[in-house]
């Protein structure tokens, strides 16, 4: 059943263009809005995770390096041997 009322009519497709504009303007103002956050945010030299990953692995193999270095050390110098008797002095 159509309507009889030509104003009424012109009003919903008023407000329904109205609708479709507003909801355009909407994601027009939010993908801006992420464009200007992610300028800002790479403005500001945060790492991304995968270089962060990628530093971390490198300082866990460092420590573990340094660890085995000092073992080896340890060893060379004879740490790890027993005590030198002290020399006793008359």
């Amino acid at each position: 059943m159509q309507s009889e009322n030509r104003l009424f009519d012109d009003v919903v497709k008023f407000v329904n263009g109205a609708a479709g504009t507003l909801a355009g303007m909407g994601r027009e103002a939010e993908a801006a809005t992420r464009e200007r956050a992610r300028e800002w945010i790479g403005g500001m030299d945060f790492v991304s995770r995968e270089e962060f990953e990628a530093v971390k692995a490198m300082a866990a193999a460092a420590r573990d390096e340094v660890e085995a270095l000092k073992k080896q050390l340890d060893a060379l110098e004879g740490k790890g041997a027993a005590p030198k008797p002290k020399s006793t002095k008359p």
